[in-house]
């Protein structure tokens, strides 16, 4: 493979999608996939909900902000395809001597001021400071996710009563589609996923 590294993408039970350079130490095999094809086979018994599930986990969400949620899709093969696409542009961000130090790479990077300027320009954004009424569980999740290390899935969950699918689905849909927000996800130093809102 002229010493090119292909990236092994793992599954959780929560739906997150991780890249790695290789498949890690003590991950189950039967829920990673290197391909579209492993993929399609590892989702072959999936209830179709969950693979909408996934989709609208990350759709919306950095490096994914162009893709939009869905309702359902027409069949197990398009939602495979589909998610395979999205998942890909994961790849890149992996190499095969930094897989453990990944997320602090990502920290140490944050540059991209002209996205972050655009969209807090957005008439939509500036909805937000109405939509989440003061005191409400909205704005404490808003706070949470402002602060500088951002908020994490448990404690959003833990704060909110939510369940996880529910914190994705309030992510990718109210804060970055309804509202505008930028919003980061992320794996923490703890393998958590954490999301952070950018500006």
């Amino acid at each position: 493979m002229d010493g090119v590294a292909m990236a092994t993408f793992t599954i959780d039970s929560e739906n997150n999608i991780t890249a790695h350079a290789g498949l890690p130490a003590g991950a189950d095999e039967s829920q990673s996939f290197t391909n579209q094809k492993e993929l399609a086979k590892l989702t072959a018994d999936w209830l179709a909900s969950r693979m909408v599930d996934i989709w609208n986990s990350f759709a919306g969400v950095a490096p994914f902000d162009d893709l939009k949620p869905v309702k359902k899709f027409t069949d197990r093969k398009a939602a495979a395809a589909r998610i395979w696409k999205a998942v890909e542009r994961l790849a890149p961000l992996v190499t095969p001597t930094a897989a453990d130090v990944a997320p602090q790479k990502g920290r140490a990077k944050k540059a991209p001021g002209k996205g972050k300027r655009r969209n807090t320009a957005r008439p939509g954004a500036k909805r937000g400071a109405n939509v989440a009424r003061e005191g409400s569980k909205k704005a404490e999740v808003l706070d949470l996710m402002r602060r500088s290390q951002g908020a994490t899935l448990p404690e959003i969950m833990e704060l909110t009563g939510w369940q996880a699918h529910t914190v994705r689905g309030f992510v990718s849909g109210t804060l970055t589609k309804k509202l505008g927000l930028k919003v980061e996800s992320f794996r923490s130093e703890r393998k958590e996923r954490t999301y952070r809102i950018k500006g």
